[in-house]
């Protein structure tokens, strides 16, 4: 076993490495890399389909006993695996950090936010809803129940490592679930803490399963077995539909959450000094590597060149760097994110675009680390302004009309998030309508949270996560009709 010292509780990451897996392991190791200097900070005991089976096996048994616990039981284990999170959040940041390179302060702001999940979902853990209904049958009286589906299957991404587990985690488990985690191969460690942290809260054993290893291998397993009657997967477009075929045969309860191409709207007579600071905040938010980062970004002429020039100033003072030194952008994930926005950048200057900043990778730093870019005059027919880009390039294009820039906005098979700057109301009421997307953010970035139900329209999705909505693919609706004789 490496040394674990660099973690301030070293017992914390050992025994998550060491036992979480347990009787799912059999497939090798896997090695965990830093992507900041491509060091190895760990080895991961892999599973295979033999251990997704028995993951499955373990979530089967322990449903039936789950699923009829009392909801305050529940609730006060999910409100002790709050506490434990809480507890431990500079450890996991630092986790976070060490394997995906996200800055230290937005890894510290990713483990309140998934914190925030398992705490809502504690307390709607209370609330199953038995609703009555009105009868319309002489002598009957009428119920709904929610009960919860069965085994979830939870899929989630390198990107937001924990938060994307707590939001589908502790919504599956309030509703009487027990699940099946495949965490991403890039960042097992920030998963399995996790899972060590809901042991130590008490949850019966086969309640919370996480295996890590081939997803090809693991999901497949899960996507086939008719016990597995719910799956929620973040990730890409491609990959969800992938997964919906997969699922089809089984007929599973689906919530994608999958790929963005926000718009970033402003309208002459926006404050340019707000437009400026949330553009930055959409598009270089976790090194520009978000569903929901700014991926075009649409301005109205009579302030087009003001906002580039002042936008590009802005990124200009950016600080690459380390995750552990807190800089505002670090490396990107892996080589093929990097060759991605090569490419992009490439693409747009060769279709007339002009670069203003970046565009390069920070070769004395690393490289996985590339320089935050802006580029003006970016055409439609650009590649950057069709394909997500996860990653810090901002692609910038001037407009004229309200019915010109909507048009554009839509054209795309996404649907997440779209962000509107403008302070004229009736404008701001036509747009929100208009944009074809499941979230529009109006002068502002932040918009997500437990309380919200977060997800997308058209090709970005299915269902939602968060809220109460957020439970109702983890249960199903009984009808009751009752007659006392």
């Amino acid at each position: 076993m490496n040394d674990m010292s660099i973690w301030p509780d070293p017992g914390l990451t050992d025994t998550a490495l060491l036992c979480t897996q347990g009787d799912f392991a059999g497939a090798g190791r896997l090695a965990v890399r830093n992507p900041a200097d491509g060091a190895m900070i760990a080895q991961v005991a892999m599973s295979d389909a033999h251990g997704a089976r028995a993951a499955a096996d373990a979530a089967d048994a322990a449903f039936p006993g789950w699923s009829t616990m009392l909801p305050q039981k529940r609730a006060a284990l999910l409100h002790r695996w709050h506490a434990l999170i809480v507890e431990a959040k500079e450890d996991l940041a630092r986790i976070m950090v060490a394997e995906q390179g996200k800055p230290i302060s937005e890894a510290r702001g990713e483990i309140d936010y998934a914190a925030s999940f398992v705490q809502f979902y504690a307390e709607e853990a209370l609330r199953p809803n038995i609703e009555g209904v009105t009868s319309h049958l002489e002598d009957a009286e009428m119920e709904l129940w929610r009960e919860p589906v069965g085994v979830a299957a939870l899929i989630t991404p390198w990107n937001f490592p924990t938060a994307m587990i707590t939001r589908k985690a502790a919504a599956a488990l309030a509703a009487g679930c027990s699940v099946v985690i495949h965490p991403s191969a890039e960042t097992p460690l920030s998963a399995l803490a996790l899972a060590e942290l809901s042991r130590r809260a008490g949850f019966p054993e086969g309640v919370m399963n996480t295996v890590v290893g081939d997803a090809a291998t693991i999901v497949g397993e899960w996507t086939a077995d008719a016990r597995v009657r719910a799956l929620s997967f973040t990730g890409s477009t491609e990959v969800g539909r992938l997964l919906y075929r997969q699922s089809a045969d089984t007929v599973k309860r689906l919530v994608l959450e999958l790929g963005g191409h926000a718009p970033f709207i402003v309208f002459e007579g926006a404050d340019m000094d707000r437009a400026v600071q949330e553009a930055v905040k959409a598009k270089f938010a976790t090194s520009g590597q978000d569903c929901l980062g700014a991926n075009r970004f649409y301005i109205q002429r009579p302030v087009y060149e003001a906002f580039c020039t002042r936008f590009a100033a802005a990124v200009e003072a950016l600080t690459l760097g380390r995750g552990e030194t807190d800089p505002d952008i670090g490396p990107l994930i892996h080589e093929r994110a990097i060759e991605k926005q090569e490419q992009q950048v490439a693409d747009a200057v060769a279709k007339g675009a002009t670069l203003l900043t970046g565009g390069t990778v920070d070769e004395a730093l690393g490289p996985l680390f590339f320089r935050p870019t802006v580029l003006r005059d970016v055409p439609d027919e650009a590649a950057i302004m069709s394909e997500e880009n996860f990653g810090p390039i901002a692609p910038i294009t001037p407009f004229d009309t309200e019915e010109e820039v909507v048009a554009r906005a839509n054209a795309t098979e996404y649907g997440l998030v779209a962000y509107l700057h403008s302070h004229d109301p009736r404008r701001i009421y036509r747009m929100t309508r208009a944009l074809q997307f499941g979230m529009v953010a109006v002068n502002r970035t932040k918009v997500t949270g437990a309380p919200i139900p977060f997800g997308g329209v058209k090709q970005s999705g299915m269902g939602r996560e968060g809220a109460r909505q957020g439970l109702e693919a983890f249960t199903d609706i009984k009808y009751v009709c009752r007659d006392w004789g």
